[in-house]
Formats: structure tokens, C-alpha cells, sequence
């Protein structure tokens, strides 16, 4: 999304003075702010954002755009071919030269054909325990002959079937998510197993190909780890993120609260994998000299309030891996390396909790399920307390009666800032000028109806994701809003999308999300660009129903006009107020109420 994800642009030519947001700005020249003049992509066509003289044709390789603003921006995609693609725009004496790269979706042969250099496995150290299988693999040409050296043993690797590229994951941004067919290198793979612990070294590849042969080494050396020697860490982090697999392409899994043990059974790289399967940066964790493999037992559980929170105490003889499995109406947490002597569980009956219930799982597993008392939920916390697991459950909000939003504290995050200029307009207005300018309008809106409102900037300094997404869990407001603009990858139609989208990704903020996309696309009649699930940092805080909304379309050459224009933002704004006041009552408790007070054993 144009807002974080995609594009600051390049202007070809002068971009000229700004001024105040919403200005229109009379401009001779002829500007492209995307792409840039030397631009590399995968995509089959690309999209030219940019602005020119209204009262004059612009032509792009001697073709007239025919799509074009009343101020006369311009977004027209054309097709690429694979290689370098050159393209002309013109408008009268002035002309701009751009030149696109269009490379495969996957590795390529290099010239002469032979090894695919960042083929080798393993690109990075290696571990895996004495008798498990350890796959080796490279990329040559189709009818190569490949064999690889390792600790002098010599293994001839067998051609395997062709996969297909898998588009990447902002496809599903522009609906393209079939698997894309690529005619690349052939991929020679074999396994072997390492039966006695040791460093054996970086194995060594000779590709026989049309009567030359050529041999190189993996940067990486392959370890076989003693069984009866394990290594276990702590996570050190605060929290340690955990992922699917060893690079952060992989999903992200429930972060691993600071203190958590476990041992480590495999190595890629700098990566991790711990015995309960998730995968964490060595440099986040420590290493415990001569600790066995953590196993921890679980006996009775209890739940205290304290002001806004439920918690519920978990107490453990050691901080082992936790998972959290959350949807709308249920919320589940699994406790890895454990085993259950519970007898007695104790609910506090102020607290936010109807009950909890639990069950043993296979492979020493405990798995708890809370059911809660109020069909929203409204965020939680994980951490260790020495070895005891604490889950904090928020409790609903207590709005006051005096002002619709009283008792609310809402976190405004207007994207980017400073450098971060997020996307740009067909004239090179910055994203980032514009949301701080819906945020402050939406800030004076909400506060007028009684809110707190906590600005993640007030003005054009700059801090990254994380930082904000950390002053959410720090703050932790009632909910959270990040707001952006958007743009679309270089495949997509930047003429023809526009439109309100909604970003979440934990269960508890889904139907905030759906509601406000609802709502604005509704009281603003404006296009749908949909609700998405997505791992953003600014939606990643489990503290708040955190929502990330993109307003609207920078490079949608119409839909830009829309958006600075000052009279939208103020609309935009008291209708974002509105839409805020309606949830919190629909969701959140009714002024003064508190959870009730129903006794539970």
C-alpha cells in the first residue's frame, strides 16, 4: 500500500512549491513522479503517475494520454516486455526519458549457462540434530550433471520437477495471485543424513555441462548437533519475534515473551528454530550453559483485577513458548513443553472473564479457552513475572455521560514523516503532508466529543513503524488509528483503483476495521478497496483494537483532487469522528457501566 509499503516516486522535472495542503497549484511543466527515470521491476506493465498542462496533449511514446484530471494529472499503465523498455513522454518542447527493466519473477541462468551462484545451499550456517536428513540443493541448466562434497562424501543431486513462482503477497492488493509460470533454472537437490555431531564443513558443487565443468562453495557450513549435548536459550528481546521460518519473508507467530526458554533444534543462518516450531533471531535470544531441555508442570490458576484489566496468573516452573489463537468471539492460549496437574481454577467475578477452560494436548501441550463476558474484545498483554505467565485481558471502556466520548483514549498515527514520504500525488504532494492534516482535523473533531487523543506526531518529524506501533503498547489507548493514502505495485491500474481500505490483524480489531471502511465508504460515498488482513506494524499491537485505514488513492489522478482537497479532509474528518463515537457505543460498555459483577467459581 502506497502508504508504508510501495513508493516514494521520483519527480522528472521541477516539483515546484507545495504551499498549504489542498492548494491547487497552476504547473507548465511536464512531471512524472512514478516511476523513476531507471526503474527495475517484475511486473507485465507499470503505471506513469505525473501532471502536465491541462490545456495541452501529453503523449507517451507519441501515443495521447486520454485519461486525464481536470488539472490535468495523468496515471495510464502500459505493458512491459521482458528486457529494458523505453519510454518518451511529450508535451510540447518538453520531454522526459524513462527506462523500465523488466526482469523474470525468478533466479535466472547467468551467461555462460552454470551454477546459480545464490543457489548454493546453504546460503547461511546450517544446523540440524545427528540423524535427521540435511537436503542439499543448487540451480544449473536443464540437462546438467550436479554433484556435491561434503566432509568427503560425494552426492549426486537428481533434477526435480519445476515449481511455479509464487507472486508476492502484495498481489493480493491488485488481485493477482495465481502462480506465475517462469521457464528458469532446473533445481538439483539430495539428502543425506549426519549421524555423528560436527562442523562438516561448506559442500562444495560441480556442475558438468556441455563438456566443461564448473565447481563452487556454499557460503554456508552444514552442522550436525549433538542429541545428548542440546543448546537451550532465553529469549532476551522484549518480545522475541517468532516466525514460520528462518528469514523475516516467513509469517509472523505469537511473540515470545522475554524470559521464555526452550531448546534450540535446527539452524539457518542467523535464525533459530526452538522445539516448539517457531523460529527467532539468534541475536535475540541467550544461550543457558549446561540447562537441559526446559519442561515445565502447571497446577491451579487465578485471576486478579486491577484498574482496566483481568489478569490471569499462570504459574510455571520454568517461562516456557506460548501461542495465542484469537478470533472474533474466542481467544485461546497453548503452553508449549507443559504438562497439567490442575485441579483448580479461580475467576475473579469483577473481571472481564465468563469462564476458562482448558484441556492436555499431544506433545506435552496445555491449551486454555477463555470465554469472555462482552461480545468485543478489546486487547491483551503476555509476559513473564519470573517463571509465572501473566495474560492481561483489557477490559471494555468506560465512556462518561457528559461527552459522547468520554473516558475514550484514541491514538492518531498520521503515516510517515520527515524523509518517510510515503506516497505521492501526480503533482509530488507527499502522503505524509496530507495525513498530518487529517489527523490534526480528526484530533480537534474527537476531542470536541470528549476523547483523549494521543498523537503519534504533530508535526513533520519522522519515526519509524516500530517506534509508533511501541507507543501503542506502551499507551495503551482504548483503540488506535493509523492513517494513510494509498498507491498500488507496479502491476496494478492506478487510473481505474480508488477508493477506502482497512487493514487489521488481530481478531479483536476486525470488526472496527470493517465498520469504519463501512461507514466512510457509505456517509462519503466513496469507492471499496476492500478489508484486508495484514501484518502491519502498526496493526501488529495486541494492546488496543489497532486499525490501519487508507483514505483514498495518491495516484488515482481524480481521487487526488479529492483527497487534498480542504473542505474533503474537514468532511473526512468529522465523518471519521462520527463513525468512531457510533462503534465505541455499539462495542464498548454503556456510560459508566462496568463489567458485571456476577459471581463466578
Amino acid at each position: 500500500m502506497g502508504s508504508g509499503l510501495w513508493r516514494r516516486g521520483l519527480a522528472l522535472g521541477a516539483v515546484g512549491s507545495m504551499g498549504l495542503i489542498g492548494a491547487t497549484v497552476a504547473r507548465a511543466e511536464l512531471m512524472v513522479v512514478y516511476p523513476p527515470a531507471h526503474h527495475t521491476t517484475t511486473a507485465d506493465r507499470i503505471f506513469f503517475v505525473g501532471t502536465a498542462d491541462p490545456d495541452q496533449p501529453v503523449l507517451i511514446n507519441g501515443e495521447p494520454i486520454q485519461s486525464r484530471s481536470p488539472a490535468g494529472h495523468f496515471a495510464p499503465s502500459l505493458p512491459l516486455t521482458l528486457g529494458v523498455n523505453r519510454f518518451t513522454l511529450t508535451q510540447g518542447q518538453e520531454r522526459l526519458e524513462i527506462t523500465i527493466d523488466r526482469q523474470p519473477p525468478g533466479p535466472i541462468l547467468p551467461d555462460p549457462p552454470g551454477l546459480v551462484t545464490d543457489s548454493l545451499q546453504p546460503q547461511g550456517d546450517r544446523a540440524r540434530p545427528a540423524g535427521e536428513l540435511i537436503c542439499l540443493g543448487a540451480m544449473g541448466p536443464a540437462t546438467a550433471q550436479v554433484t556435491v562434497t561434503l566432509a568427503g562424501r560425494q552426492l549426486t543431486l537428481a533434477p526435480q520437477p519445476a515449481q511455479a513462482q509464487l507472486p508476492a503477497n502484495a498481489g493480493v492488493l491488485i488481485n493477482q495471485v495465481e502462480p506465475l509460470s517462469h521457464a528458469g533454472p532446473t533445481l538439483y537437490q539430495g539428502c543425506l543424513s549426519g549421524d555423528r555431531p560436527g562442523d562438516l564443513g561448506q559442500p562444495t558443487y560441480t556442475l558438468a555441462y556441455q563438456g566443461r565443468n564448473q565447481t563452487a562453495t556454499a557460503p554456508g557450513r552444514v552442522i550436525v548437533l549433538s542429541r545428548d549435548q542440546p543448546q537451550v536459550v532465553a529469549v532476551t528481546a522484549a518480545p522475541g519475534v517468532a516466525r514460520t521460518g528462518p528469514s523475516t519473508d516467513y509469517s509472523r507467530l505469537t511473540p515470545l515473551p522475554q524470559g521464555t526458554r526452550a531448546t534450540v533444534i535446527a539452524q539457518e543462518g542467523e535464525w533459530l528454530q526452538l522445539d516448539y516450531g517457531g523460529w527467532i533471531r539468534a541475536s535475540e535470544t541467550a544461550a543457558i550453559a549446561g540447562a537441559i531441555p526446559p519442561q515445565s508442570l502447571v497446577r491451579g490458576v487465578t485471576s486478579r483485577r486491577v484498574e482496566g484489566w483481568t489478569e490471569v496468573h499462570f504459574p510455571l516452573q520454568v517461562p516456557v513458548p506460548v501461542t495465542v489463537q484469537q478470533t472474533q468471539d474466542s481467544f485461546t492460549l497453548t503452553l508449549h513443553n507443559t504438562t497439567a496437574q490442575t485441579d483448580t481454577i479461580r475467576l475473579v467475578a469483577d473481571g472481564v472473564l465468563d469462564r476458562l477452560d482448558w484441556q492436555p494436548l499431544p506433545n506435552h501441550q496445555v491449551q486454555y479457552q477463555f470465554h469472555f463476558k462482552t461480545p468485543q474484545q478489546w486487547g491483551y498483554r503476555l509476559d513473564y513475572r519470573g517463571p509465572t505467565l501473566v495474560l492481561a485481558l483489557r477490559h471494555p471502556p468506560r465512556l462518561g455521560s457528559d461527552a459522547p466520548l468520554q473516558g475514550a483514549t484514541i491514538l492518531l498515527d498520521a503515516g510517515h514523516g520527515g524523509d518517510e514520504l510515503g506516497a505521492r500525488g501526480p503533482d509530488g504532494t507527499p502522503e505524509k503532508a496530507i495525513t498530518l492534516a487529517i489527523a490534526t482535523l480528526l484530533q480537534q473533531a474527537l476531542e470536541a466529543r470528549g476523547a483523549t487523543v494521543i498523537m503519534t506526531r504533530q508535526d513533520d518529524s519522522a519515526s519509524s513503524p516500530n517506534d509508533r506501533a511501541n507507543q501503542i503498547t506502551a499507551t495503551a489507548p482504548t483503540l488506535a488509528l493509523s492513517l494513510h493514502y494509498n498507491a498500488l505495485p507496479d502491476a496494478g491500474d492506478a487510473l481505474h483503483t480508488a477508493g477506502v481500505g482497512a487493514f487489521w490483524f488481530h481478531a479483536q480489531a476486525r470488526d472496527l476495521a470493517q465498520f469504519l471502511h463501512d461507514y466512510l465508504v457509505d456517509q462519503l460515498d466513496r469507492p471499496s478497496y476492500g478489508v484486508y488482513w495484514n501484518n502491519l506494524a502498526l496493526t501488529r499491537p495486541a494492546v488496543s483494537p489497532a486499525v490501519l485505514l487508507e483514505l483514498g488513492f495518491m495516484t488515482n489522478p481524480g481521487e487526488f483532487e479529492w483527497v487534498q482537497d480542504p473542505e474533503t479532509q474537514q468532511e473526512v474528518a468529522d465523518t471519521l469522528a462520527a463513525g468512531l463515537t457510533e462503534w465505541l457505543h455499539q462495542a464498548g460498555a454503556a456510560p459508566g457501566e462496568e463489567v458485571s459483577r456476577r459471581r463466578r467459581w
